[in-house]
């Protein structure tokens, strides 16, 4: 078991990295202190990994909550029927929550527990590799709205990270590579090293290698621990981590959060923020094409030729990013040199739309 710490004062928190942990009484009650329990999960991880978890919860009030899968069911609507089960179970104050599933879950969850009696605890027990990597790990909780993505959340840090490795035996290859992206990203934003790592290792990692996967999460989650160690609440570095982001989010909010996994989204934006580092004469056109071939080779998509060129900034206008009417990108000036700028030219921003949306 590897363990890394997120280190945030009084609201610091480890991260357990590791094959097999999600049955493992001994880590629950080491990290885990209340004794009512919601866990919230959907229809999909339940199934599969409910009944163990619970088996590792023994003499607590151990209550679910089983959700619908998927994006689309990623809203305030949703989190209300978490929050409907708190209060019939009468959970108090002292209750925890535990998000058994991918980042929907995770993020759902989190932001029950940061509203429910103004704020609950909660673990985070990712079974996913887009969840393992990024998106349980930081804080960042919340719901989409239609007219964009996240717009609607908290920051509610979990006692606890929990991450099963095991757990990816079952992923579906469109997740795995979806998650992929996110690993990826960590590479393109400051450590050239770890995206050397990933080209070679991109084979056993798609063939899911457990000595490359744990080696890929470990590194992505301590590089997003340090950042989100600096920059809890995304005032400087912390936007660093929103690399490719706001492309993504224009595909998912333009395509109703209905077509795209989150992760493919990133990695079709990873390509657009690279393509307009180049406009910007920042980026070598070889690191691009690197980039691309990487993509490729992951089985990611690099284009979104459904979504107008129009449309698509018209959902990045309302990124959480803009500041005074201005978008603020994540650019790059090289494989593992990336760096948050509004000062770009408005036309290299329109060549890259109408190179990559329709």
């Amino acid at each position: 078991m590897i363990i890394l710490e997120v280190d945030l004062g009084e609201r610091s928190y480890p991260i357990l990295i590791g094959e097999g942990l999600l049955g493992r009484a001994d880590v629950f009650d080491r990290h885990v202190t209340a004794r009512d329990l919601l866990i919230v999960t959907n229809t999909t991880v339940g199934p599969l990994y409910a009944p163990a978890l619970r088996e590792a919860l023994p003499r607590r009030r151990v209550v679910e909550c089983v959700l619908p899968d998927g994006e689309s069911h990623k809203t305030l609507s949703t989190v209300a029927r978490i929050i409907d089960v708190l209060v019939a179970n009468r959970f108090g104050r002292d209750c925890a929550v535990i998000a058994l599933g991918g980042g929907v879950v995770g993020d759902m969850a989190g932001f029950a527990a940061a509203c429910y009696q103004r704020g609950v605890a909660y673990v985070q027990v990712p079974t996913t590799l887009l969840a393992q990597v990024d998106s349980s790990v930081g804080g960042k909780t919340g719901v989409n709205h239609p007219g964009g993505k996240n717009l609607i959340g908290a920051f509610h840090q979990p006692v606890a990270v929990i991450a099963d490795t095991a757990t990816l035996e079952s992923l579906p290859p469109r997740e795995l590579r979806a998650g992929l992206a996110e690993v990826i990203k960590y590479g393109l934003i400051c450590d050239r090293g770890f995206f050397d790592w990933i080209e070679s290792n991109l084979d056993a990692l798609l063939a899911r290698d457990p000595e490359a996967l744990a080696y890929a999460i470990h590194r992505s989650c301590a590089i997003k621990a340090a950042i989100v160690g600096r920059d809890e609440r995304e005032r400087g570095d912390r936007a660093l981590l929103n690399l490719g982001h706001t492309f993504g989010h224009a595909i998912e909010s333009a395509t109703g959060y209905a077509k795209w996994l989150h992760g493919e989204a990133v990695g079709a934006g990873l390509l657009m923020a690279a393509t307009m580092s180049r406009e910007c004469g920042l980026m070598s056109d070889a690191d691009v094409k690197r980039l691309a071939a990487l993509l490729e080779r992951a089985g990611l998509p690099t284009e979104a030729r459904e979504v107008e060129a129009a449309a698509a900034f018209e959902h990045m206008r309302i990124d959480k990013k803009v500041q005074a009417g201005r978008i603020r990108l994540v650019l790059m000036r090289g494989i593992g040199e990336s760096f948050v700028t509004a000062q770009y030219d408005d036309g290299a921003l329109r060549r890259t739309l109408e190179a990559h949306f329709g």
